[in-house]
């Protein structure tokens, strides 16, 4: 029998399970299991969860259906747990360095107890606050709960405690089944437990989801609140707990309770009123004898709901937020011609059947919302669509396809009508999320660097991306994210926080990668003025971010002399970067200024890139890639990366121009070994493009299709990549 089970629920947070999971398997005391406890076995935590467990036989994945909330799960997983005490963390929380040690020793010195409460912090996403928790004034060692009448399970979460498992098996203790678990478990624990004890040192970090707690959401499982209070008082009423321990109880959850009659947000505006009386209701209901309300505003609320004056409480409610509404008025643009008419347009109804792309800020007409574009003039012809491109881009514009000029009149006015909203970046911060609208987030590429919050840490990254804050309000926009791949889907949850749902469709623009023809690829190949006969090789590098300019690393003409005449270099620069170093001489082709990366790639033979994510997108069409990582330690500190390149590349290695060169000219760039570890890398990296990505995001978002019947992904090893050109030549 393990010493502790830490119970890991796993909804919706995958992103960080495995910082949770780690947390756990590195304390110093290790006499322990863990149990994740998923949704279903297929899912993203239930893939995280199995891996952990084929590495550590400690780790006891179990599955809890999502519709029983986090409760069920809790519940599901102390149910399994053999462990002499239970410890709840939520899967996006982390067991701070040697707290299980600590734990540990305290128990042993006070002996056993029912609870033993102790300290967390919470963790914001780029710094921690001290915990709040009423532990401080607690008696020393083990005592029984009326010495500390102020200390109850309402006030302290359930992931900030150690359970002895007899206690709660004795006591048939259960999350309940809804919303507000921790006020309804915390409370019965607080009144069948009779000897516990407090650890003052933090032993959780409590990962505070800046998106708010999803019990904060608007809707009607706020009325489960009402439910745990009752729940819980009921109880004390039979007990006939002692007066010094009910008044605390009783003012500790009807603070929550006046917290959620508070916010009107949080509830439809008509069941406000039934909230509030019910609310009423149980107040008096169990109101303890002798109970004074607190002084001040605190205290009028609670004369209020004494008598159910409803009206009275929102108008006292409504003064208190005069100004924080008034702080809370949409942002518009500068310009005040600009901004009075955009503001009178956000007044207008929404036109359901108008949708808006934009791609790399307005650099023109490419990527996933030019794919989505395309694919929605398909399927959905009825939905007007237009993008919106920056002046100098409009040239490159597809002759067929309508545009808007961003920061003109038509930009603001499209923006502020349009139902549907999809970037592959993000739009202007003067832009207002209305409701009705959807927004649809992109993205442009698979995470290897660091991105989003995740760059905080790193202080070259952080000073050029400004306000997190700011990039946390355009994420609180977006209604879905795409994803392209597993590793994706957790780390785009990690980097970009927020309430969305993620859409693991693939990326739009990579269906080309399997829909492009023999005809094609040769078509492209004249267009690029690739020579005939001749291999061409991708260089793709990517941006530094502790250098400015275009920097191509590698002296592409010694490369070319060094290889020999039967290769041609496709060089393109990142994005940031109009050109590279112009030139078409028949052997360095400057490509980029061509509008389509895809485009790029199907006419490549092979491709050399250091650490750009064109290298995922590329492995699609299962072609050669090379790694040429002269700077790899330099540029892994300096901008951060989410896992190991050089444990994992998607082909041979190169840390040198003369040993890039060799691996052309020796073939070892195409051989077995390459393609084993492309083989492994597409496996990780290409789980959802397949050649459908646009149809499912057309079906989902635009025609509103339910996920049940979106096309499903095909299987890998049942995908046939567009033909490359080798076998086009032959």
């Amino acid at each position: 029998m393990p010493r502790f089970s830490i119970i890991v629920p796993a909804f919706g947070v995958a992103g960080r399970l495995s910082q949770a999971l780690d947390s756990v398997l590195a304390q110093s005391f290790g006499d322990l299991e863990v149990i994740p406890v998923c949704d279903t076995p297929d899912s993203t935590a239930g893939t995280v969860a199995a891996a952990y467990a084929e590495r550590d036989q400690r780790v006891v994945p179990l599955t809890s259906p999502p519709s029983g909330g986090l409760g069920v799960a809790r519940t599901t997983g102390a149910e399994a747990a053999t462990g002499s005490y239970l410890l709840f963390l939520d899967s996006d929380d982390v067991l701070a360095p040697g707290a299980l040690a600590a734990i540990d020793r305290h128990l042993a010195a006070v002996g056993e107890v029912d609870v033993l409460y102790f300290d967390h912090e919470r963790v914001h996403w780029w710094d921690a606050e001290p915990s709040t928790p009423p532990l401080g004034g607690a008696p020393e060692g083990a005592f029984a709960p009326g010495l500390a009448p102020e200390l109850t399970g309402v006030s302290v979460p359930a992931w900030s405690a150690a359970y002895r498992s007899a206690f709660v098996t004795a006591h048939r203790l259960t999350f309940p089944a809804s919303h507000f678990t921790d006020i309804g478990w915390g409370g019965l624990v607080t009144l069948a437990a009779e000897r516990i004890s407090v650890l003052r040192s933090v032993c959780v970090r409590h990962l505070v989801r800046r998106q708010g707690s999803r019990l904060h959401a608007p809707g009607e499982h706020q009325f489960d609140l009402l439910d745990q209070a009752d729940m819980v008082l009921s109880q004390a009423a039979e007990l006939a707990l002692s007066a010094d321990r009910l008044l605390p109880l009783f003012e500790q959850i009807f603070a929550v309770v006046l917290r959620t009659a508070a916010h009107p947000e949080r509830l439809p505006t008509p069941r406000r009123r039934a909230f509030f009386r019910q609310a009423s209701r149980l107040y008096r209901r169990h109101r303890p004898s002798g109970h004074r309300p607190p002084a001040g505003s605190a205290g009028i609320q609670h004369r209020l709901l004494a008598c159910g004056a409803y009206s009275a409480f929102r108008a006292l409610r409504g003064v208190n937020r005069g100004a924080a509404k008034a702080a809370r008025r949409a942002p518009v643009p500068r310009m005040l011609r600009t901004r009075l008419r955009y503001a009178l347009a956000l007044h207008r109804p929404l036109e359901a059947d108008l949708a808006v792309y934009c791609a790399y800020w307005g650099r023109g007409y490419t990527c996933n919302p030019a794919a989505i574009h395309a694919k929605a003039r398909e399927l959905a012809p009825h939905i007007r669509s237009v993008f919106l491109v920056e002046p100098d881009a409009v040239a490159t514009l597809p002759p067929d396809v309508e545009y808007a000029v961003i920061g003109s009149r038509a930009y603001w006015d499209v923006l502020a009508r349009a139902t549907f909203c999809v970037n592959n970046a993000n739009f202007a911060d003067g832009v207002v999320k209305r409701p009705g609208s959807v927004h649809l987030q992109t993205q442009h590429g698979t995470p290897l660097k660091k991105m989003g919050v995740d760059q905080s840490t790193y202080p070259v990254v952080a000073a050029a991306t400004g306000s997190f804050a700011k990039l946390l309000t355009r994420v609180d926009r977006w209604d879905y994210n795409l994803s392209s791949n597993r590793h994706s889907t957790e780390m785009w949850e990690r980097a970009f926080p927020g309430s969305y749902e993620t859409l693991e469709y693939g990326y739009p623009r990579n269906d080309v990668y399997y829909t492009a023809t023999a005809r094609d690829v040769a078509r492209i190949r004249r267009e690029l003025g690739v020579p005939e006969g001749r291999t061409a090789i991708l260089y793709a590098p990517t941006h530094r971010d502790y250098s400015s300019g275009f920097d191509a690393r590698l002296d592409l003409e010694a490369f070319c002399e060094a290889i020999g005449d039967d290769y041609v270099v496709l060089l393109r620069a990142h994005y940031f970067y109009d050109v590279g170093a112009a030139r078409n001489d028949g052997r360095i082709i400057d490509v980029t200024g061509h509008r389509s990366a895809e485009d790029v790639c199907l006419a490549a033979d092979a491709l050399i890139t250091d650490y750009s994510s064109i290298m995922f997108d590329y492995a699609n069409l299962d072609r050669p890639i090379v790694v040429y990582a002269d700077d790899w330690d330099v540029y892994r500190e300096t901008r951060g990366v989410y896992f190991d390149l050089m444990e994992a590349p998607p082909g041979r290695v190169a840390h040198a121009p003369e040993d890039l060169a060799a691996v052309f000219r020796d073939g070892s760039y195409a051989d077995g070994s390459a393609a084993a570890l492309r083989a492994a890398f597409r496996k990780r990296f290409c789980g959802f493009d397949d050649g459908r990505a646009a149809e499912r995001v057309v079906r989902r978002v635009l025609l509103g299709e339910p996920p049940e019947s979106i096309p499903p992904v095909i299987p890998l090893a049942e995908r046939i990549p567009a033909p490359a050109p080798a076998l086009v030549r032959s």
